[in-house]
């Protein structure tokens, strides 16, 4: 192996060059300064880098595709950049005059042959590093192999022996994948003194049992989700014969005779639809339909009517009203709320009109849009509670959520919503006040014991759940040396709490399908929620639907294009129904 001592630089890079050299693929030009005693590039290694500005948190490892001096002092390095997902997908929208933030040289490099002539495999994206590995070596001491699912990219440096394509397609060179090229026999043939990888898993492990075979030493360079790219973190480890190594301070070039690749996994589970019929989003929840599972979530979206100049309300399933209480509130006093890098908090204090001032007026205005309106029900005590539901039943309002569960009050809200039997008897009592009208019950994050709380207030008479509310949080102005809220606890919501959303969700679906079917109630998720992908994981997680809300602040279309991405993905995948999608992802 080549040694991995590298003497790496944190620094703003300017982009000197871009162009796009496929679908999907971006070739970025970065030029940087390089201080006195740092060593020179070796092929094979990365830089983590970052476009700025960024929306992503970390750095994305990627390989160096080719590199020169252009001064003593100052480097140009060339990256090949396929867009898969944020951090990707933001390198792939920089321009010439654009930024990024670098971290590199890391990682090892391609050790030099011992003998020729070796055979160089790249697979897709996976081209970049081994093209810069083939320029290290003397013309025509090489054979290089291409695979790529069509077209190609990234050869116009390769000074190959011979050059092979291979094209999933056949737009170019040999239709099929690398062992249509690339065999035990060839190894035997051409006498390889060694093989060097780079590309997909499933193509790496190829190579590896190939040269196992054809006892050929190969070398692969591995691939692994990183946050530091230094060694630090133990978030990149590959797995080996030698036991776990990290893939950015020992590798990314392993001996591929060490490495364990994971065992296949099951194909990705697809819908049953194979006509082309339109998916069919709707969703019935307690007795009422819901032309799409995406729901306006409380708090987020006013009555409906106030986004009406900006949004299409009337393409969403459902609109939860503002939380209301039997008695207007003020709210609280003092700053509301308060951003934070991934979310916001808020304390408004269900600021509301009160619940006979929204029957005469906001209601109406709710009943004549086309989604789904469902009245939030807060309280200080059982008796306001039961007073605000007797009100609610004895209008058209189609359903009402509970929302025991809201952080931002002295008395009741949340009180009601940490405790099993407390959320039980609110929920009885409610049930009784109102007993035709559907019952969704809002849950808080907050509670100990979240799932006991939840079969607690089914028991009692829920017909959904919601879940979750926002998590309690604080924030503190520096310069005053006070918390930033009167109440000093607030409620956090945005991208910050979903993972934790989406765990409580899912735990309570498995908990849910314990029981039997006449037992179970559906969930509705919330709690970060900003993109069709967010929402489908809920789905998946086992929610019947979902709600959105922060994320509005930020772009008021996005409930459209959730909805809209929920049925392309349903589309691409074969899913006939929300049925075949729900619960996708359960393990039991």
């Amino acid at each position: 192996m080549a040694c991995s001592e590298s003497h790496p630089v944190y620094t703003h890079a300017a982009v000197t060059a871009a162009s796009n050299v496929a679908s999907g693929v971006r070739k970025l030009t970065v030029s940087y300064s390089v201080p006195d005693g740092v060593s020179p590039i070796r092929p094979g290694q990365f830089f983590m880098l970052k476009a700025e500005p960024s929306g992503t948190l970390l750095c994305r490892p990627i390989s160096v595709y080719h590199a020169e001096t252009v001064t003593p002092d100052t480097a140009a390095v060339e990256f090949l950049i396929l867009k898969k997902g944020t951090g990707t997908g933001e390198l792939c929208t920089l321009e010439a005059g654009g930024a990024v933030t670098l971290i590199g040289p890391v990682g090892n490099s391609f050790p030099q042959p011992e003998r020729g002539p070796v055979c160089i495999v790249g697979g897709g994206i996976g081209v970049a590093p081994v093209a810069g590995f083939a320029e290290s070596l003397e013309k025509e001491t090489y054979d290089f192999y291409a695979c790529f699912k069509t077209g190609s990219y990234g050869l116009e440096r390769i000074s190959a022996r011979t050059l092979t394509v291979t094209t999933d397609d056949g737009s170019r060179g040999v239709k099929g994948m690398l062992p249509a090229v690339l065999t035990v026999r060839t190894l035997r043939e051409k006498n390889y003194g060694a093989v060097y990888a780079c590309g997909p898993e499933p193509m790496l492990a190829y190579v590896r049992d190939i040269c196992a075979e054809a006892d050929v030493p190969c070398y692969l360079s591995m691939e692994a989700r990183m946050a530091c790219g230094m060694g630090a973190c133990l978030g990149c480890t590959i797995a080996t014969t030698e036991g776990n190594k990290r893939c950015c301070a020992d590798g990314p070039v392993f001996p591929g005779s060490i490495v364990r690749f994971p065992l296949p996994q099951e194909a990705t589970r697809r819908g049953s639809c194979t006509d082309g019929a339109e998916p069919d989003l709707s969703v019935t929840i307690a007795g009422v339909r819901f032309a799409n599972p995406v729901i306006a979530a409380s708090g987020t979206f006013g009555y409906g009517g106030e986004y009406g100049e900006l949004a299409d309300v009337q393409s969403l399933g459902g609109i939860c009203s503002k939380g209301l209480t039997l008695e207007g509130r003020p709210g609280n006093s003092g700053v509301r709320l308060h951003e934070t890098p991934a979310g916001v908090i808020n304390s408004i204090g269900l600021e509301n009109p009160g619940i006979p001032h929204f029957i005469a007026h906001e209601l109406p205005q709710m009943l004549a849009l086309k989604p789904v309106a469902i009245a939030n029900l807060s309280g200080s005590s059982i008796e306001t509670y039961v007073k605000g539901a007797q009100l609610l039943a004895g209008t058209d309002v189609p359903m009402i959520e509970l929302n025991i569960s809201c952080p931002n009050v002295k008395a009741g809200g949340m009180a009601f919503g940490l405790d099993p039997c407390s959320a039980a008897d609110v929920t009885a009592a409610v049930r009784k006040a109102a007993p035709r009208t559907p019952l969704i019950v809002k849950l808080s994050p907050n509670a100990p014991d979240v799932v006991a709380v939840a079969h607690a207030v089914r028991t009692a008479g829920a017909d959904a759940i919601s879940l979750i509310n926002t998590v309690q949080a604080i924030a503190i102005d520096i310069e005053k040396a006070r918390p930033v809220f009167a109440n000093v606890r607030a409620g956090l919501s945005g991208p910050a709490v979903k993972p934790l959303a989406l765990r409580l969700v899912y735990d309570l679906v498995q908990s849910m399908n314990r029981l039997p079917q006449r037992e179970r109630i559906p969930v509705i998720g919330l709690g970060g929620i900003a993109t069709w992908q967010d929402a489908v994981e809920f789905i998946m997680a086992g929610a019947s639907a979902v709600q959105v809300g922060t994320a509005t602040f930020a772009d008021p279309l996005c409930m459209k294009h959730i909805i809209e991405g929920i049925g392309n993905f349903m589309r691409r995948k074969g899913y006939r129904s929300l049925d075949e999608l729900r619960g996708a992802a359960q393990t039991e």
